[in-house]
């Protein structure tokens, strides 16, 4: 893979409504290179969800393409993509979405046992990264019995497990208390540098975007960088 990990070329996507169509992405253009921390701010109702589920592969554009790793997505199967995202990408989300019925570290091995690798290795490697968001005392512990900011961080733990190219962060503190919001806001970029992976938060929080390398603005279906 080359120092691009991202690569999305004029994206469009319309939706029906009523008799006629709804353009919410109007022609973006985003390049997110490996270790780079980049943030797009927008109003509510701007198509930021809508976008960051288009360089996922959540969602197919109506024109133009998106490439993770050098690879297009356009014409891959389901199983293409769940490789594709498995591999090179991890994603936050403003909620924390962690299976109730299992512990912190069973919730961060997942993406492992799903790309089929030992239990012991997975389990193995899920407990590294729980210490590195610091909560290897809470390993056994089930959402439930953790608090939002614990939570947070054992998403955070589960987006990197896979050591990904990139993760896709949506609202990832608009959920938490300010202090909270700032503690895991700490953490993902002091793993961005220290791992080395690439960071894409789709935030309203200027404060997080300010200390983003790059910051885009999407307003009336267009991208800015400013």
């Amino acid at each position: 893979m080359n120092d691009t990990v991202l690569a999305a070329d004029g994206l469009i996507k319309r939706y029906q409504e009523g008799q006629g169509e709804l353009e919410v992405l109007s022609g973006v253009n985003l390049t997110v290179r490996r270790g780079d921390t980049a943030a797009i701010v927008g109003a509510s109702g701007s198509g930021k969800s809508t976008l960051l589920n288009l360089l996922g592969g959540l969602d197919t554009p109506s024109e133009g393409s998106v490439a993770i790793g050098g690879q297009p997505l356009a014409g891959l199967n389901d199983r293409g993509l769940g490789r594709i995202r498995n591999h090179y990408l991890g994603f936050v989300y403003q909620f924390h979405h962690l299976l109730p019925e299992f512990t912190a570290l069973e919730n961060v091995a997942m993406p492992l046992l799903i790309r089929r690798l030992r239990p012991a290795e997975a389990r193995e490697r899920a407990a590294r990264l729980l210490d590195q968001v610091g909560l290897a005392a809470r390993a056994t512990h089930k959402p439930a019995m953790l608090s939002g900011g614990e939570r947070q961080r054992v998403a955070i733990a589960r987006a990197l497990v896979t050591d990904p190219a990139l993760v896709l962060a949506d609202e990832p503190t608009g959920n938490l208390d300010e202090r909270t919001a700032d503690q895991v806001q700490e953490l993902m970029l002091d793993l961005n540098q220290r791992l080395g992976t690439a960071l894409l938060i789709v935030t309203h929080d200027h404060r997080i975007a300010g200390r983003c390398q790059t910051r885009h603005e999407l307003h009336e279906g267009l991208l800015r960088t400013f």
